[in-house]
C-alpha cells in the first residue's frame, strides 16, 4: 500500500469511510490512490489543471491496477467534478485564497451539489477558507496543525449539515479567551488562528505564531525606515497585530501551563 506523508496521512484520516472522494489538485493522485487501496472510498476522481501532474497521476492510478476505480481528469478547480458524483471533497497544497476561489466558483455552478464533507489543507491564508466555510453553513467540525520537514500545516474538516449556522456560532462565540479580549475580537482571532487549535493548544501552534510575529517584527523595521505616511500607518497596523497575537499566546500559556 501507497506510504503517505504525515500532511496527506491526516488528510486522509478525515475521510469519511464509505465516501467517494474528489481531490482537487491532485498531483500525483497519491491521497486518492491511497483512499482506494485502503478501501476508505469505494471510487475518486483525481482533478489536476497541469498536464504534467495529470500524466503522473494517469500513472500513478494504472501502476497501481485502479483504473477502474479512479478517474483522472484535467481541468481547474472543482470544474472537473459533476453533481452528485462524490460525497468528500479534499483540497490541498494552496493558498487560501485560490482555495476559497475554487470554492467559490464550484458553489456557484452546482458542482458541490451531493457533496457532505470537505478536507482542506491551505498552505497560507487559512482564515480566507474559514470565512467561506461560514458565509456558506459549513460546520467547521475539526482542524489539526502539524509540521513536517520544516513546515507547520493546518487541516480544516467541514461537513455539510442541517443545524450548521447553529454550530458555528456555537463554536466560535464561545471559550475562555473570550472575555479577555471581548467578543468580535475573539471571533477574529479564532478566524485567523482556529477555534480547535486555540482550545487545545500544542507547541507547533506556539512556533507558527512565533515565526509570524518575527516576520512581522522584520517588516515593522523595514516600515520604520520609510518617510511615507503609508508606511506609518501600515506599520501600526501590523503592530497592533502583533499585540494581539503576543495576547493571546500569553493566554493560551496561562491556561494551559502545559504547552508553555
Amino acid at each position: 500500500m501507497l506510504k503517505l506523508s504525515k500532511r496527506l496521512q491526516r488528510i486522509a484520516d478525515y475521510v469519511t469511510i464509505g465516501n467517494r472522494v474528489a481531490d482537487i489538485g491532485s498531483d500525483h493522485a497519491m491521497l486518492p490512490v491511497y483512499l482506494l487501496q485502503a478501501n476508505v472510498s469505494p471510487s475518486a476522481i483525481a482533478g489536476e489543471l497541469n498536464r504534467g501532474p495529470y500524466e503522473a497521476a494517469r500513472k500513478q492510478g494504472a501502476d497501481a491496477g485502479l483504473t477502474a476505480r479512479l478517474t483522472v481528469r484535467q481541468g481547474d478547480g472543482l470544474s472537473v467534478l459533476l453533481p452528485n458524483e462524490a460525497e468528500t471533497v479534499t483540497i490541498a497544497g494552496m493558498g487560501g485564497s485560490l482555495m476559497s476561489d475554487i470554492l467559490e466558483a464550484g458553489y456557484a455552478a452546482g458542482k458541490l451539489e451531493g457533496v457532505t464533507e470537505l478536507v482542506l489543507q491551505p498552505n497560507v491564508g487559512e482564515e480566507l477558507v474559514r470565512k467561506w466555510l461560514l458565509k456558506h453553513n459549513w460546520f467547521l467540525k475539526s482542524e489539526s496543525i502539524l509540521e513536517e520537514d520544516g513546515k507547520i500545516y493546518e487541516v480544516l474538516h467541514a461537513v455539510r449539515i442541517d443545524d450548521a449556522e447553529t454550530r458555528n456560532h456555537e463554536l466560535y462565540h464561545s471559550g475562555n479567551i473570550q472575555m479577555k479580549l471581548g467578543a468580535e475580537q475573539w471571533f477574529l482571532v479564532q478566524l485567523q488562528m482556529g477555534p480547535y487549535l486555540l482550545r487545545q493548544p500544542q507547541l507547533v501552534l506556539f512556533k507558527k505564531w512565533q515565526h509570524e510575529l518575527n516576520k512581522l517584527e522584520r517588516i515593522c523595521g523595514q516600515l520604520a525606515t520609510s518617510e511615507l505616511p503609508e508606511s506609518a500607518i501600515k506599520r501600526d497596523q501590523f503592530l497592533a497585530e502583533m499585540n494581539v497575537i503576543k495576547e493571546v499566546l500569553q493566554c493560551l500559556q496561562t491556561d494551559n501551563p502545559s504547552s508553555s
